[in-house]
């Protein structure tokens, strides 16, 4: 089925495999992760994260096989969404975010798919969201995460100015906050006063953003222990390059904390 493009949705295609099973999905993000999310996804299957809620793949018109139908699947993918349209990362969150609202879910987990992240953790966020959390932050610094093989300027970047900058917008600490495993409850992601659907979440800045208007607006919001993993040799599984992607990471780092990114009607 296609989806025509609408104020803050991209166009998109839509491949259903199976009905509604679960109140909570989980978002995957991705683009030729090739055999990347073939693991991650197996490891899913494994841990049985399927009877927990619904994966959906959200493609951002992947070339490389990695979301061929019958591989999705047996691994028990439950929808794949392909973005039609323009705009990176931002834009295949708010086609998902689209989705699972018009769905009904409840709660939507989101993680990348290059397998870096614990996704056997799924259950862990779901619990959160039914304790009443707005966002749950996945991260690898507070107690009972791991951090294994993370690059030392990635490292540096995140501890001593992305985590301080965001947790100062916020209002409150966190540790984590590159780290695109989330879960949102829908009812933060539906109020008038967060408006997540806008066209200008083109690549990061949604997740800059629904950082912090969690807690800006008195929802609950916490961080769990995960584990996130880069491979010990080769290339760094990541779209951000390292001047012009990090450049732009900084720039939206500062416009969100200036609240560029507030709907219109809430900035003051």
């Amino acid at each position: 089925m296609i989806y025509e493009k609408q104020k803050g949705v991209p166009k998109f295609e839509c491949m259903e495999y199976e009905g509604k099973t679960s109140e909570y999905c989980v978002l995957i993000p991705i683009i030729n992760e090739g055999d990347r999310i073939r693991k991650e996804l197996e490891r899913a299957y494994k841990y049985n994260v399927h009877t927990y809620a619904d994966i959906v793949i959200c493609d951002g018109g992947s070339t490389d096989g990695c979301t061929e139908e019958e591989q999705l699947k047996k691994l028990k993918v439950n929808a794949l969404l392909v973005k039609r349209d323009a705009g990176k990362q931002g834009a295949q969150l708010r086609m998902g975010i689209w989705w699972a609202l018009q769905r009904g879910y409840k709660g939507i987990i989101t993680i990348d798919g290059n397998n870096k992240d614990s996704i056997e953790d799924v259950p862990k966020f779901i619990d959160k969201l039914k304790e009443g959390y707005g966002l749950i932050q996945g991260s690898r610094f507070v107690r009972g995460g791991r951090a294994i093989n993370t690059p030392f300027v990635r490292l540096l970047s995140v501890r001593l100015i992305h985590a301080p900058v965001i947790s100062l917008t916020a209002g409150q600490w966190f540790t984590d906050t590159t780290n695109a495993y989330r879960g949102y409850s829908a009812e933060y992601l539906r109020d008038e006063r967060v408006k997540p659907l806008r066209d200008i979440f083109m690549t990061y800045e949604l997740l800059a953003y629904l950082s912090v208007r969690a807690t800006q607006l008195g929802y609950k919001a916490c961080e769990i222990p995960v584990t996130r993993a880069y491979p010990k040799t080769g290339k760094v599984p990541t779209k951000i390059s390292f001047f012009k992607g990090n450049s732009e990471l900084m720039k939206i780092l500062f416009k969100n904390l200036f609240g560029a990114y507030k709907p219109e009607k809430e900035r003051s």
